[in-house]
């Protein structure tokens, strides 16, 4: 079980927040102070800017598509080009908090997720 950082140990200002950093790709749908509840639309061939997600989530993909997401220095983490099979979809995944990086939709689909972020 992956567990989040402590707020006080999350090394990275609020600014890169994905609802500050990344607005036009993330949309709050629901806040509470136990989790935190978010769509994200990445067109094809949009550039999400360097941006963070705080807390682990669980994301349900509603439609997937090739991405490139790389480190704030621009590093690639992941291309989903080189993964010999990607899960169904649509599907639900578990992912842990994300330091800075950017996305790159480098498919043919929109991306499009709900991710619910879970407050410790």
């Amino acid at each position: 079980m992956t567990t989040n950082l402590a707020p006080a140990a999350w090394p990275w200002p609020d600014s890169l927040d994905a609802l500050v950093a990344a607005a036009g790709y993330h949309f709050l749908v629901l806040e509470n102070d136990r989790v935190r509840v978010l769509e994200v639309v990445i067109p094809t061939g949009a550039f999400v800017p360097v941006h963070t997600h705080r807390w682990s989530a669980v994301m349900q993909v509603i439609s997937a598509s090739d991405f490139i997401r790389r480190d704030e220095n621009g590093n690639v983490l992941l291309d989903t080009r080189t993964v010999p099979s990607a899960p169904a979809q649509p599907g639900a995944i578990w992912s842990p908090p994300l330091p800075p990086h950017s996305v790159e939709n480098v498919g043919s689909r929109e991306i499009r997720l709900f991710t619910v972020e879970v407050k410790d």
